[in-house]
């Protein structure tokens, strides 16, 4: 019933494993990919036609992790997958940007890519399975698409490179980098590091490319046995030719336009130009392609200026980076805030510091976490000057915030040096060339101004390619034109001390090692210069935490404690928030965080206790409260939930009748810690302590 084909090997010690033929054999092109026991289903469907009036490629990438890949049962009440995780979301992104570039630019079928995660060993990751997968489908599918690609993890560990790091070993690697190339070279890169310099990085990369080699053989195998035949490109239509010779007369217009620094003027320059254009070829040509070649004569325009002159659209040279204003303590409630402006890009950021109870709870196949540094951007439509809808964050938002998170995590202080849960908050209120680094330079001055001790300041850059044959320029601080009509978007973050974060994505087929390293030694020069006006306005982080922010005292007690404060269904620990407004975090192996606003409360709080968990000291003097009254003294508590007996005959000097005589329940009394009786019960004494002064009178009979 079934044909299966099947390509195995050895991929750096753990068994990959390509497998078509037998499940989901109505798609394009399907997949199982199996890395150790991690399985992933990978598919690819097209459409067969391009809808009418289609002026852009349709791809979606989905990638789905099931429950059942690791034995779990959801949580929530439908107790089934909702919406996709973060997670979920970046490596949807992951797979995306590779692949995206290797289709024609003819082609506009729709295209989805579906990756499912079907087994979990807890050691492989999947989401490197599901991008060789999608790549492995696409390939067998017949749809126009110029792979294979493969991807790779790398890690840094003991000074060597880690091909692959499984779960376990990314708690000990300096280096998270995920990259994906073809034979010829890198298209994708997406990094986190502890500082490393740009050799390691720029290295990192050259091991993962070498790694991807066998697993592009082994697809190319793959295919040749069993892929479908290649669908025909569409035609190049005839009428292009006469619609690029009208063009050829606007071309000086272009040129004008792309002349004017400011970007809103530039625009409005373009649009006449564009309109202009559009009316002398009238409206017999097919507007799709009369749009797509307008766009071509911009980007040749562009190109052509920088590669020709070295002079960029706003007049600066390749390495110049835009006039930059930075701001610390913008916003006068917040715990930290910054306003950080290059050009025309501008990101306000906030930090708030919150308590071990405002931490993120992230629930991942590999089971659950708690994560106590988050980031969020966020892209306003008006920060580019458009109306739009605003509502729940896209995967470009989240992407975004997420290669900021990386770039700024590796500097933070550790949990027990700085026991706050931080969230970061980027609202990008003008755009144009890469805000994801201005939320980074913008967060770095944010969380100093909250006085998060971070190790060193840290900024990003983001860096543009425009290549044409053997000629090529790599351009510093890039526009939005500059991204959209270049040939590559490379970031880069980090301190004076090395890179903390890189993201790579390329256009055209691949780019050599050569125009990597001089990417990565500019954009330091970048960064170095991006720091130095950063320190204009902050170097350090504060000393003190604002105002409004929580003030957290740790405390150490014991652990056969811990329920003496909780108290039975958490009575006590409840009264004791409530009572002083103070959050209480007790972990398990006895570490107490009492976190207040107002030093009072936390004080308060902080007595407490102590208070209860507090063992009475012989000789010792405490306030206590009268809880019950006997005909043969008075109880009192007075060490949290301590009770201790007053004998009638140490309630006062001579002999006294009834206990209710000297005291009553409800009153507040000084006692004196005289002994224990056998069964370990406090014995008290009030006729020993001045009730007005809570002077030891015993100590001042014998000093007298």
């Amino acid at each position: 019933m079934f044909k299966i084909f099947r390509k195995e090997l050895d991929w750096g010690g753990t068994p990959l494993v390509l497998e078509t033929g037998k499940v989901a054999r109505q798609a394009d092109g399907a997949v199982m990919v199996s890395l150790g026991e991690t399985t992933v289903l990978c598919t690819a469907v097209a459409a067969q036609t391009a809808k009418p009036g289609q002026d852009f490629f349709p791809l979606t990438v989905n990638y789905q992790e099931k429950a059942f890949a690791a034995g779990k049962i959801p949580g929530g009440f439908f107790k089934r997958e909702g919406r996709p995780s973060e997670n979920e979301t970046l490596v949807c992104r992951l797979i995306d940007r590779p692949i995206r570039p290797l289709f024609p630019k003819s082609f506009k079928c729709e295209t989805q890519v579906i990756c499912t995660v079907l087994a979990h060993d807890m050691e492989n990751n999947p989401d490197i399975a599901a991008m060789i997968g999608a790549s492995a489908a696409l390939t067998l599918s017949g749809v126009p698409f110029f792979g294979p690609i493969a991807a790779a993890r790398v890690g840094w560990i003991n000074d060597a490179y880690v091909l692959n790091p499984t779960v376990d070993q990314m708690d000990e690697t300096a280096l998270d980098l995920v990259m994906a190339g073809t034979h010829e070279g890198v298209l994708m890169v997406e990094s986190e590091a502890q500082e490393l310099s740009e050799e390691i990085m720029l290295g990192a990369v050259n091991f993962g490319h070498d790694a991807i080699k066998p697993v592009i053989d082994a697809i190319i195998d793959l295919a040749e046995s069993c892929a479908k035949e290649p669908r025909p490109l569409p035609e190049e239509p005839a009428e292009k030719k006469a619609i690029e010779k009208i063009l050829k007369g606007f071309e000086k217009a272009f040129v004008a336009a792309y002349k004017i620094a400011d970007k809103t003027e530039r625009q409005a320059a373009l649009a006449v130009a564009r309109s202009d254009a559009k009316e002398a070829i009238g409206e017999d040509y097919d507007g799709v392609l009369v749009g797509g070649l307008i766009k071509g004569l911009e980007a040749d325009v562009v190109r052509g200026a920088i590669l020709k002159t070295g002079v960029r659209i706003d007049g600066r040279d390749t390495k110049t980076v835009r006039q930059i204003v930075a701001e610390a303590g913008f916003l006068p409630r917040a715990h930290g805030s910054s306003l950080f402006t290059r050009g025309e890009t501008q990101a306000m950021v906030v930090a708030t510091l919150g308590t071990g109870q405002d931490e993120q709870i992230v629930d991942a196949l590999v089971g659950e976490s708690r994560s106590n540094f988050m980031l969020h951007y966020n892209f306003p439509p008006y920060s580019v000057g458009e109306a739009g809808r605003v509502g729940s964050p896209g995967r470009r938002e989240i992407g975004h915030g997420k290669l900021a998170w990386r770039a700024l995590r590796p500097l933070l202080p550790k949990k027990d040096e700085f026991p706050y849960t931080i969230r970061l908050v980027s609202e990008i209120t003008e755009s144009n060339g890469s805000s994801s680094m201005a939320t980074v330079c913008g967060g770095s001055l944010a969380l100093m101004d909250a006085g998060v001790p971070l190790k060193r300041p840290v900024a990003g850059i983001a860096m543009g390619l425009i290549k044409e044959g053997d000629d090529f320029a790599v351009l510093s601080d890039i526009l939005g034109d500059e991204d959209h009509l270049g040939d590559m978007d490379f970031k880069v973050a980090g301190s004076d001390a090395g890179v903390t974060s890189l993201q790579m994505d390329i256009k055209i087929t691949s780019i050599t090692p050569e125009i990597m390293s001089i990417a990565l030694e500019q954009a330091r020069d970048g960064r170095i210069h991006i720091l130095g006006e950063m320190s204009k306005a902050l170097t350090s982080a504060r000393e003190d935490l604002a105002d409004s922010a929580p003030k957290i005292t740790t405390l150490k007690i014991p652990v056969d404690k811990i329920r003496d404060i909780i108290g039975p269904g958490g009575k006590i620990i409840r009264e004791i928030c409530e009572e002083t407004g103070a959050k209480i975090d007790i972990e398990e192996d006895g570490t107490v965080k009492v976190a207040a606003v107002t030093g009072p409360s936390g004080e308060a709080a902080v007595a407490r206790i102590r208070d209860i968990v507090a063992e009475p000291e012989l000789g010792v003097i405490y306030d206590g409260r009268v809880v019950k009254t006997v005909d043969f003294g008075a109880f009192v508590n007075f060490l949290g939930a301590k009770d201790g007996l007053v004998h009638i005959s140490e309630l006062q000097n001579g002999r006294t009748e009834k206990t209710t005589d000297i005291c009553q329940e409800g009153d507040t009394v000084k006692v004196k810690v005289i002994g224990f009786d056998d069964r370990g019960k406090v014995k008290l004494s009030m006729k020993r302590v001045d009730q007005e002064t809570g002077a030891d009178l015993e100590e001042a009979a014998d000093a007298g």
